[in-house]
């Protein structure tokens, strides 16, 4: 039947696949209730589509738990295609198929992957790709949809989602959106008369209008069951359209033979569609599958490559009208001709869906399925698996371990109630000893992932200190401790849970590099500065020593530390060991917080432009991600930078959003910002703030004693220097490296009133000059200039002045390098002015990919970077050639980047 109405919508389709056909992607979402027209709207725009591969899936009740479930109907026709992908990227699809290793691949990897699918198929044909019921599909299926969808702007590919929830929970939300409602009168009427053949009695027709409110399903399905000149339905109107279009299905389903009715039903278990599958099930049951054309003459079932529901209302009202034991023997019958060869796991879903009483075979079977979800990554389908698992297993206490495996699935799922709900369940089983503290234990860890508040955290240690295995306890040690000093903790709850750990902490006869580590941290937050320096510098000498990674959030921590031990060289060389092995892993969930640490060791050597790099390619696995970003190091950068209007968007982010870990970096970032600016005061102010609340790990309060000192001494409130100025000379008696030696001889020259001042001022110079820390290089000069002009040594001043301002330039710390001219303007010099940077004419995205491309990346490895297709990375490559002038890449690599 035509397509009536739908006009708009119709032209908003043409446009999309028109755009799409020569290389301007997009997608939409399609919106709107069940029976509103969404299926039928979509296949009126496939149908029109010409010289396009379309790929389709749908969605179903049934597979919502099954990992890539849906991936797995949309990827299948063109999977040969993976050949064209680069290696990481094809394995890890690979892995989502089941046709490599059972590995677990990076969700992000494999959103790559998929966009890398597509964009294969794409240089031969335009795709269309098409997700019905999109309500309906796996979670990690959807996470990898929607990353392609928003990377397409460049590709021969359209794609496009029906779905009755588009808000803000559904996942879709960042989409375009294309809302269906209710056809109006006039189109309503339209659809009845090209549909039916109601008589002419006008009030049957005015009352199905009336009932249908606009629904297109709604509409035919009443219109089917009208009286000519008689009463609309076999039912009247209940609660809503939803509940009379169900009663509708299941009055036709229930008028079908025995036969033909079992057949259905059967249908309705099986949510792919394999006709084979269906037919080796009815032989199975004894059934003619030629019944399945009775259905469809009946207006029920659609039968084609695959066996397609009229709507999905229909499988939802059949399964659910089908009796217990009828839906367990169909089940049972699917169980028993699916080929575990190639889908072991939804024989293990059908078989547990077949029994009603405890068996185990069964239960082992689903947990055999869920550790294989696991390696996939798929902790939601996991949890699923065992969940049932447990349900189905006679034992009480191998039920109890099952539920509480299922519980910590649901927890790493992100489902902390779900995963509550599963421990309640498994208390209420027989557990011994060993069975209640895991019990207890992950309940602590439910509540900790909760809220990082005090009491969950103690909890946390209390029932670690329990339960878990040495290793595991320190891990988990580490990790809460971590989580209070990155929190906006009052010191004196952090000093009371260092010392419930330290009392719990398992004893051990050598040290491995985790419990150097964690020595540091308790002693870095609980010492004085010279007893915690030993702990801290045997941590970092223990991991650089390390052949093997410690793993991502060790090795943020240790990065920390070495910053705090201001030691430059180790701080760089862990952050890029750090990236390095995040990208060598494909480990994108770790990714992004080594780049920012890689950016805050780099904004400390003074290669802002670099840090810059890392922190807009840790933007981009965020995005890619759907995370939501640290913006602590950012606010790091922005301060050195000077940049006013940058600073205050990003503390209005930080205080909007209530993240203690991020403001306790503002304070810190703030007072940089203001001593640039010469807002000694606020500076003052910032720095002081992070002093009292002695924020043990915040980027970090052992870096603002620097800035607290000159904010003071500028301000004239050298006696506000005071705690500083001793933290200060403490570490540069313990740790007499020269960044901790000259950051102690510059604070004492800006506070020192006497004939030592300029002896200090060198000596720190010189000292800074035996690091790789420019910026602060260049600020000693700078402040050791100011003094010199105070002096009235005019000559001697502008050289410093000079020196400080041009690297200040250099490096981009715009707010230092401004103090400095205006320094330089009143000793009669005059700064250098900047020559003109073409770069500034590019956006912060294709600087990225610019700098990439000119140390020698193609446009794909550029791509698997950046989370973007290579077609993307070429469109961004022709924008910054046109900006920039030129015509190659070689020209590029010409250029300073």
């Amino acid at each position: 039947m035509q397509l009536v109405a739908r006009h708009a919508e119709r032209r908003e389709f043409d446009g999309l696949v028109t755009s799409a056909a020569v290389g301007r992607g997009g997608a939409v979402v399609v919106a709107g209730e069940a029976g509103i027209g969404k299926s039928a709207l979509v296949d009126a725009v496939v149908e029109a589509l010409d010289g396009f591969q379309v790929l389709r899936a749908a969605g179903t009740e049934f597979e919502h738990d099954l990992l890539y479930a849906t991936l797995h109907q949309l990827c299948a026709p063109v999977l040969d295609h993976r050949r064209g992908l680069p290696v990481v990227q094809r394995r890890a699809l690979e892995a989502v198929f089941g046709l490599g290793a059972q590995t677990s691949p990076d969700p992000l990897t494999v959103g790559l992957a998929v966009l890398g699918l597509l964009h294969e198929v794409a240089k031969d044909t335009p795709v269309c790709c098409v997700v019905d019921d999109a309500q309906w599909i796996d979670d990690a299926s959807r996470r990898v949809l929607v990353f392609v969808a928003r990377r397409v702007s460049a590709e021969r590919i359209a794609m496009v989602f029906a779905t009755r929830d588009a808000g803000a929970s559904s996942g879709f939300a960042e989409l375009p959106r294309m809302p269906l409602t209710g056809l109006d009168d006039e189109d309503a009427r339209a659809l009845l008369g090209a549909a039916t053949h109601i008589g002419p009695d006008a009030e049957v027709v005015d009352r199905i209008l009336a009932e249908a409110h606009g629904n297109p399903l709604a509409l035919l399905e009443f219109a089917h069951h009208a009286e000519p000149f008689g009463v609309p339905g076999p039912r009247r109107f209940r609660a809503s359209v939803v509940d009379t279009l169900e009663e509708q299905f299941v009055h036709r389903f229930e008028r079908l033979p025995d036969a033909t009715r079992s057949l259905v039903v059967l249908a309705a278990a099986e949510p792919v569609g394999d006709l084979d599958l269906l037919r080796s099930a009815a032989r199975r049951l004894g059934l003619d599958a030629a019944g399945f054309t009775h259905a469809e003459n009946a207006g029920l079932l659609v039968l084609g490559p695959l066996l397609r529901f009229r709507h999905p209302l229909v499988r939802s009202a059949v399964y659910a009208s089908a009796t217990p034991e009828k839906r367990r023997g169909m089940h049972g019958a699917l169980a028993a001709v699916t080929d575990p060869e190639t889908d072991l796991d939804r024989q293990a879903w059908h078989r547990a869906h077949a029994v009603i009483d405890a068996d185990e075979d069964v239960a082992a079977e689903l947990e055999r399925s869920a550790d294989r979800a696991r390696l996939r990554g798929g902790f939601a389908a996991a949890a699923a698996f065992m969940e049932r698992a447990g349900q189905l297993t006679p034992a009480p206490d191998r039920q109890a371990t099952r539920l509480l495996v299922a519980a910590s699935l649901r927890l790493r799922a992100g489902a902390p109630d779900a995963a509550r709900a599963l421990v309640t369940r498994a208390e209420r089983r027989r557990m011994d000893d060993e069975g209640r503290a895991k019990a207890r234990l992950l309940r602590a860890r439910i509540e900790y992932q909760r809220s990082h508040a005090p009491r969950a955290t103690a909890r946390l240690v209390d029932a670690v200190t329990e339960s878990a295995p040495p290793e595991q306890a320190r891990d988990t040690y580490l990790e809460a401790f971590a989580s209070f000093m990155y929190n906006d903790i009052h010191p004196g709850l952090l000093r009371d849970l260092g010392a419930r750990i330290r009392e719990r902490a398992p004893q051990r006869e050598t040290a491995g590099p985790a419990d150097l580590l964690l020595d540091a941290l308790l002693d870095q937050a609980m010492l004085p500065v010279e007893r915690a320096v030993p702990a801290m510098r045997d941590a970092v000498t223990a991991y650089r020593a390390a052949d093997s990674s410690p793993g991502p959030w060790r090795m943020n921590l240790l990065c920390q530390v070495a910053i705090d031990l201001r030691d430059d060289e180790a701080a760089e060389e862990i952050a890029d060991r750090q990236v390095d092995e995040a990208r060598r892993q494909g480990s994108l969930a770790s990714l992004p917080q080594a780049l920012r640490y890689q950016a805050v060791a780099r904004v400390s050597v003074g290669r802002f432009d670099e840090a810059a790099a890392s922190l807009g390619e840790a933007r981009a696995v965020d995005e890619a991600a759907g995370t939501v970003p640290l913006l602590g190091p950012e606010l790091v950068l922005t301060g050195f930078r000077g940049d006013e209007e940058r600073f205050a968007e990003l503390r209005e982010l930080v205080g909007r959003e209530g993240r203690p870990f991020e403001a306790a970096g503002e304070h810190y970032a703030r007072a940089v910002l203001h001593n640039g600016l010469g807002n000694y005061e606020a500076a003052l102010d910032a720095a002081l703030t992070a002093q009292r609340r002695n924020q043990a790990g915040s980027y970090s309060i052992w870096a603002v004693h620097s800035e607290l000192v000159e904010a003071a001494a500028r301000a004239g409130r050298g006696e506000d220097a005071a705690e500083a100025m001793d933290h200060l000379e403490a570490l540069a008696r313990a740790n007499p490296v020269p960044w901790a030696v000259a950051e102690r001889l510059r604070a004492q020259a800006l506070l020192e009133r006497g004939d030592d001042c300029e002896a200090l001022y060198r000596q720190a110079i010189d000292q800074f000059a035996r690091t790789r820390v420019r910026v602060l290089h260049a600020r000693a000069r700078l402040t050791y200039g100011e003094w010199l002009r105070r002096e009235n040594r005019r000559a001697e001043a502008r050289d410093e002045l000079r020196a400080a301002h041009d690297t200040l330039s250099c490096i981009g710390a715009r707010g230092f390098a401004e103090r400095a001219a205006r320094e330089l303007r009143a000793t009669g010099g005059q700064p250098r002015r900047p020559g003109e940077d073409p770069l500034g004419l590019l956006t912060a995205q294709e600087r990225l990919i610019a700098g990439k491309v000119a140390a020698g990346a193609t446009s794909k490895e550029v791509g698997v970077m950046l989370f973007l297709s290579p077609r993307t990375i070429d469109t961004h490559l022709r924008n910054v050639y046109r900006k920039l002038g030129i015509s190659s890449r070689r020209q590029l690599r010409e250029l300073s980047l």
